[in-house]
C-alpha cells in the first residue's frame, strides 16, 4: 500500500507553513550558537590543544593539560558566554576526567581558610549594608571636609578607602553609592547639568575603594589567594625558616597600608583634572541633607551594636588571625550578627553570591594543580627566557614587567581571579630569578587592584556605573592615568619602602 501525501503538501501550502514552523526554530537555533560562540571556541580551543597541538619540551603531559584547562578558563572569564560559576564547575571536573585526579582529593581542595574568609566577608557585607547609614556617613564626610567639591572628594576617597580597606570594597561601593547620589540629586535632578560633578564623586567611591582594597588582607579575596599560595607553597611546619611565608593581618598592613595612603591624594588630583565639576561647592545639598538627618532623628542603638561588633571582628583579624585564621574569624563576625538578629539568613541566602565563593574555590583549586604539575614553574621560565633580551629579568624591570602584565590580565576579568591564575606563576618565577616570593607576590596582589580601564574590572566599577551617570569611555578617560600613577608609586614601594621594613 502506497501511502500518500497529505492534501495540503500536495496543494504546495503546506510546504509554505512548515517553512513558516521550521524558521523560527532554525532562527532559536542560530542565535543560541551565536550567543554561545565563546564558549563553542573555547572548548575547540581545548580540543586542538590537547589532541592537535604538539606538547612544548619540558612540560609534563599532566602540566600541559592543566595549562589547556588554564587557557580554556581565561577565555570563559573574559568572555562569558556562561555563567562565571559554570566555569569553576568545569575545572572541578576536569581535574578529574582530564588529570585522573580522585574526586574527594578535589573537594578537599576547594575549601581553604582564603575560600572560607571569601564566604564570610560576603556575608559581612550583607550585614553592613543593611544597616542602611549611608546619609548619615555623607553627612559626617562634609560635616569634616566642608562643603567645597575638591574637599568632598578627597574625603569621599578617604572614607571609601578606610572602609574598603576591612570589609572589601563591593560592600563599600554599595554603601557609598547613595552617599554620592544623594549629594548629586540635592545639587541638581538635572543630570546633563552635574555630568562632571557626578564623575568626580562616583568615581572617588570606586577608585578610593580600589587603590585601598590592598591595604589589608580583608580588603579583597586576591589578598586572601595571594596568602593562602604562599603558604601553600613554601610553608612548613617542621622548618622554622618558613615561618616568614605566612603573613598575618598586620605584617600586611605594614607592607602595603603605605602604598594605599600614597595613592590617596593623587586619585582626587586626577579625577579634578579629567572632569570639570559644574559646582565648586554643595552647600546647597548640604543643607538639604543636614534636614533629612534631623528629620530621621539620632542613631539607633541598633546602630551602635553593629559598629561595635565589626570593631570586634576588627580586632580579631588583627590580633588572633595568626592563630584562627582569617576566614573563622570572617565567618564567626557574620555568625554573630544573625545570632544578634541585626540580619536575617534570608538577607545573607540572597544577598550573598555563592557562586562567587565556588568561583575562587575552583580557580585556587586548579593554580594547586598548576604547581603539583609543574606547568606554573615551565610558564614562569618561559616568561624570563622572554624579557631577559630586554634586561628585564630581574630587579626593578622585572617588577615593572610584572606590574603591567598583571594590570592587564585584570582589567579583562575580576582581580581575584587574575591572583588565582598569576599567583602560582608568579612566585615559581620568584624563585627561578632568585627575587623574594613575597615581593613579587604583593607586587601581583596589589597590581590587580590597577582595574581602573574596564566597567568590568572591578565591582566597585561595576557599582558605580550602574547608577546611570557614566559612560564607557569616562573609564578610558581616566583610567589610564590611574594606571600610570598606581604602578609609579608601587615600584617607588618596593624599592625604597618595603626594604626599610625588612622585605
Amino acid at each position: 500500500m502506497r501511502l500518500e501525501p497529505p492534501k495540503l503538501l500536495r496543494s504546495g501550502l503546506g510546504v509554505g507553513r512548515l517553512r513558516l514552523r521550521r524558521a523560527p526554530a532554525l532562527r532559536d537555533l542560530l542565535f543560541f550558537f551565536w550567543y554561545k560562540r565563546w564558549f563553542f571556541i573555547a572548548m575547540a580551543v581545548c580540543a586542538l590543544m590537547l589532541l592537535v597541538v604538539p606538547m612544548p619540551s619540558g612540560l609534563t603531559r599532566e602540566g600541559w593539560t592543566v595549562l589547556t584547562m588554564s587557557m580554556v578558563a581565561i577565555i570563559l572569564f573574559i568572555t562569558e558566554p556562561i555563567p562565571l560559576p559554570t566555569v569553576a564547575l568545569l575545572i572541578i571536573t576536569g581535574q578529574v576526567l582530564l588529570l585522573g585526579i580522585d574526586s574527594s582529593t578535589v573537594a578537599r581542595s576547594l575549601m581553604s581558610d582564603s575560600v572560607l574568609f571569601i564566604m564570610g566577608s560576603l556575608m559581612l557585607a550583607v550585614a553592613v549594608v543593611k544597616q542602611k547609614l549611608d546619609k548619615r556617613i555623607a553627612y559626617m564626610i562634609v560635616r569634616f571636609t566642608g562643603t567645597k567639591t575638591a574637599y568632598v572628594s578627597a574625603g569621599i576617597s578617604l572614607v571609601s578607602g578606610l572602609l574598603a580597606s576591612v570589609i572589601g570594597e563591593h560592600t563599600v561601593a554599595a554603601m557609598m553609592l547613595p552617599v554620592a547620589i544623594t549629594l548629586i540629586t540635592l545639587t541638581s535632578e538635572d543630570q546633563k547639568s552635574v555630568r562632571g560633578l557626578a564623575a568626580v564623586l562616583l568615581f572617588s567611591i570606586s577608585y578610593g575603594c580600589s587603590v585601598a582594597g590592598i591595604g589589608t588582607p580583608s580588603g579583597g579575596a586576591r589578598n586572601a589567594i595571594m596568602i593562602g599560595y604562599w603558604k601553600e607553597f613554601f610553608y612548613d611546619p617542621a622548618n622554622p625558616e618558613t615561618y616568614k611565608f605566612i603573613i598575618d593581618y598586620v605584617k600586611w598592613i605594614i607592607y602595603c597600608y603605605p602604598v594605599f595612603l600614597m595613592q590617596l591624594p593623587f586619585v582626587t588630583l586626577i579625577l579634578l583634572f579629567t572632569f570639570k565639576p559644574e559646582h565648586k561647592d554643595l552647600s546647597r545639598a548640604v543643607v538639604k541633607l543636614r534636614e533629612q538627618i534631623r528629620a530621621e532623628g539620632p542613631m539607633k542603638n541598633s546602630d551602635w551594636v553593629a559598629i561595635a561588633l565589626f570593631f570586634v571582628i576588627l580586632v580579631g583579624w588583627v590580633g588572633f588571625s595568626d592563630s584562627l585564621g582569617l576566614g573563622l574569624i570572617a565567618v564567626m563576625g557574620a555568625s554573630a550578627f544573625l545570632i544578634i538578629g541585626m540580619v536575617r539568613w534570608d538577607d545573607i541566602n540572597s544577598g550573598v553570591n555563592w557562586g562567587v565563593v565556588l568561583l575562587y574555590a575552583a580557580a585556587i583549586s586548579l593554580g594547586v594543580q598548576m604547581k603539583n604539575t609543574g606547568a606554573a614553574l615551565w610558564i614562569a621560565n618561559s616568561f624570563l627566557d622572554v624579557v631577559k633580551p630586554l634586561g628585564a629579568d630581574s630587579g626593578l624591570p622585572l617588577w615593572a614587567a610584572l606590574s603591567v602584565l598583571t594590570t592587564g590580565v585584570t582589567n579583562s576579568m575580576s582581580n581575584g581571579a587574575a591572583v588565582a591564575v598569576l599567583g602560582p606563576i608568579v612566585l615559581n618565577m620568584a624563585e627561578a630569578a632568585g627575587e623574594s616570593p613575597i615581593l613579587l607576590g604583593f607586587i601581583t596582589a596589589i597590581s590587580s587592584a590597577f582595574a581602573y580601564l574596564t566597567v568590568i574590572g572591578t565591582p566597585a566599577c561595576t557599582i558605580v556605573y550602574a547608577s546611570g551617570y557614566l559612560k564607557t569611555t569616562d573609564f578610558l578617560a581616566v583610567g589610564f592615568r590611574m594606571a600610570i600613577m598606581s604602578t609609579i608609586i608601587l615600584l617607588l614601594a618596593a624599592g625604597l619602602y618595603w626594604p626599610l621594613v625588612g622585605l
